[in-house]
């Protein structure tokens, strides 16, 4: 019998295959002009010091989705980080450091998909950030004083990878009906906005959006102790004492910096804690046991025969050597490189300001 799985849960990182490439396309389109402007933005306004930040932060969202949690019906989820770099930076700085963990994930570990990166960019580097960073705005206009602050973070957490969760089930439940064979086989995904909406939302709502939640307070209230100014929702409160405040300053980001860095090194040994989650999140499993994942008795035809790109380290894993051990190894892998398409993204920065001084 052709049915719905009973108890499931959808990756935030839709793989290749999943969707149609006509889908993958069309949020290309959408993304493109995205990137294009929240890139510009990041170059003309960041600085070196922000840049490092922005490098921070896009390691730290990479490290982030490396930790499963369980979620109800036995399966996994994670957080994505994109509100707190919002809050911190600002959403276009979010755009580009999201962007560039996903990027690196679905290059070099298999998660995520090339044909899907627009879509999975637009729902976790979009929609995500961009939604925190708006209703924490709105947020702290309107709440009363006291706890305002912690509430506004925890709320732009909560809601942003919410949204960015209801824009999957959205995607992937329009497969179905619109892309289905003359027998009436699905081509691409095979359930509806019925399955896909509750799959997605209830363990993101009850678990995944919690923990994107408070990792969001406890970073931005971190930051707010120790370099308020950096705070994009700051700046310009900040600007007035900047001068005066010069050597302070200094000193509170370099030891910002150095304690960013020294949890950065510790949460990536801590990833393999990743792994105790039992259960897998629905696009974790390939062709060869989609019908026992999911209850189907058949396999969609592109999943089962569709792209396919060989990652040179797939699900964070090194042939030959334990999970534990390929985990913190993807997880410094992931840091070094982020390190160093930041560190160009500031030398471009600086040529940039260097030619409009």
């Amino acid at each position: 019998m052709v049915g719905a799985p009973e108890t499931v849960t959808l990756a935030m990182h839709i793989p290749d295959n999943f969707i149609s490439p006509s889908t993958g396309a069309v949020f290309y389109v959408i993304m493109i002009p995205i990137w294009v402007l929240c890139f510009r933005y990041v170059v003309q306004h960041s600085t070196p010091e922000k840049m490092a930040y922005l490098g921070a932060g896009a390691a730290f969202s990479f490290l982030i989705m490396m930790f499963n949690v369980p979620t109800p019906g036995g399966t996994t989820a994670h957080g994505v980080g994109g509100a707190l770099i919002a809050l911190l930076l600002g959403p276009q700085y979010a755009t580009v450091a999201v962007s560039v963990a996903l990027l690196l994930q679905a290059l070099l570990f298999g998660d995520g998909g090339l044909i899907t990166l627009g879509t999975n960019c637009f729902n976790m580097a979009f929609v995500l950030p961009f939604t925190a960073y708006g209703l924490y705005v709105l947020l702290r206009k309107v709440l009363p004083a006291g706890w305002k602050e912690r509430v506004a973070e925890f709320v732009s957490g909560y809601i942003g990878i919410s949204l960015a969760a209801l824009c999957v089930a959205l995607e992937l439940g329009v497969q179905p009906l619109l892309f289905r064979a003359a027998d009436g086989q699905a081509l691409y995904f095979p359930f509806s906005f019925a399955v896909t909406i509750p799959a997605m939302l209830i363990p993101h709502l009850a678990v995944a959006s919690i923990v994107e939640g408070l990792v969001t307070v406890v970073v931005v209230e971190f930051v707010r102790r120790t370099a308020p100014e950096i705070i994009e929702a700051n700046a310009r409160a900040s600007a007035a004492t900047s001068v005066a405040d010069g050597g302070g300053r200094q000193a509170a980001h370099a030891g910002l910096r150095r304690s960013a860095w020294i949890a950065l090194a510790v949460v990536a040994l801590l990833s393999p804690l990743g792994l105790l989650a039992t259960g897998d999140a629905w696009g974790e499993w390939g062709a060869e046991d989609f019908m026992s994942a999911t209850g189907l008795d058949y396999v969609p035809q592109y999943i089962a025969h569709g792209f396919s790109w060989n990652a040179l380290l797939p699900d964070y894993s090194l042939q030959g050597l334990p999970d534990v051990v390929g985990y913190i190894l993807s997880a410094v892998i992931g840091i070094a490189v982020m390190v160093i398409v930041f560190r160009l993204l500031a030398l471009a920065a600086h040529d940039k300001s260097a030619k409009t001084a």
